[in-house]
């Protein structure tokens, strides 16, 4: 029994085998005959090398810019005479209006100058007129000829000019400390609002005292917003006095402020290249702070009409920048110039020809002066 079941065995294992072998013979036939199949369809699915007619056009892009708004005037206000403060009478946010008083301050010294120089002044006014009265006696007298002589009515009149001189000086040296004393009381030189307060009553300030190295306030007007950018060289031209433009700011990002060109610098600035562009904004709300950073959206919108291709058809390799003519199917490499970009548009300049046909989607691998056999225009 068990040596039935041993034969029935090795002739199950010796059919498997054939028919492994059949298999495998079968499946080297096959593909054998696809082969030649496969090759075919290999070349007939080439893609078309699809070319385009160059054409004019006008590309009206826009342009963002960084920009940052200041106040349309700030001011430091120092203390200019040396003196202690009496009284503040404004705080940090404070709004104050054009001539309104700041600060109060006193300085006894100040006080005893003038006093001494309006002493001065009147001695020197009873001299002028003792002088001017003497001149004018001698002036009357001298009508009777022989009585006074030329000389001393000239020396007469000398001294009374000098002395009118002397008291123009005591004039001006008088009204110069009560000018000074004036300077105690600080005014708001415009409208605006105080934001940085470096004062309390009973300081000493001036000169050398706490104002010399820090200001005893900054007032800006804030109603009024000044918007700077600085404009690339290569853009520069394209705004010119009262064009609009519009931005955004971060804190408000749903809403969108517009703009008026009213100041251009008309040069580079040395470092960055660049011209410094001012503008206008109006903040009766308040809404806009001083030194906020702003997202300028500048429109460029096209003056001129140029060649438009698809960004694909440009071609910028480490060496140059240039798009692929085809003439008579051969490849023909262009250098171009790049201009505005939009969507998927750009401008070249080159040594084009209206309806030249450029490959639509050129890369270097593509030399030049190849055959281009399968060529389909779109």
């Amino acid at each position: 029994m068990s040596m039935i079941i041993k034969i029935n065995f090795l002739k199950s294992i010796s059919i498997f085998s054939c028919f492994l072998a059949l298999s495998s013979s079968l499946t080297y036939c096959h593909s054998g005959e696809k082969k030649p199949l496969a090759d075919t369809q290999k070349e007939d699915s080439i893609p078309a090398t699809e070319v385009i007619n160059l054409q004019k056009g006008k590309i009206s892009s826009s342009l963002k810019i960084p920009g940052e708004l200041i106040p349309y005037q700030q001011v430091n206000i120092y203390a200019k005479e040396n003196s202690f403060v009496k009284k503040v009478f404004v705080d940090v946010g404070s709004e104050v209006k054009q001539g309104q008083l700041l600060v109060s301050m006193e300085a006894p010294e100040i006080n005893s100058k003038l006093s001494e120089a309006q002493s001065n002044l009147k001695s020197i006014q009873a001299i002028y007129i003792s002088t001017k009265a003497h001149y004018e006696r001698l002036l009357e007298t001298s009508k009777t000829p022989g009585t006074i002589s030329r000389n001393d009515l000239d020396q007469a009149l000398a001294q009374v000019n000098s002395e009118n001189a002397r008291l123009q000086g005591a004039k001006a040296a008088y009204e110069a400390i009560a000018a000074s004393k004036n300077y105690l009381n600080i005014q708001a030189p415009f409208s605006g609002v105080i934001t940085t307060r470096n004062v309390n009553p009973g300081a000493y300030v001036g000169p050398s005292g706490k104002g010399s190295d820090q200001p005893l306030f900054v007032l800006q007007e804030q109603k009024k917003l000044r918007l700077v950018i600085s404009v690339p060289e290569i853009y520069t031209g394209i705004l010119t006095h009262l064009d609009a433009v519009s931005f955004n700011v971060k804190s408000i990002p749903d809403h969108t402020f517009t703009a008026k060109v009213k100041r251009l610098a008309g040069a580079l600035d040395d470092r960055l290249r660049s011209e410094r562009l001012e503008m206008d904004v109006m903040n009766n709300d308040k809404k806009l702070l001083p030194g906020m950073y702003a997202e300028v959206n500048i429109p460029l919108p096209a003056k001129d009409s140029t060649f438009i291709i698809p960004k694909t058809a440009l071609v910028s390799s480490t060496e140059k920048v240039f798009v692929i003519r085809v003439v008579n199917q051969k490849t023909e490499w262009v250098d171009v110039k790049k201009g505005r970009e939009a969507n998927d548009k750009v401008e070249v300049y080159g040594n084009l020809n209206e309806g030249d046909e450029i490959i639509k989607t050129a890369t270097d691998e593509i030399r030049n002066g190849a055959d281009i056999k399968n060529i389909r225009r779109v």
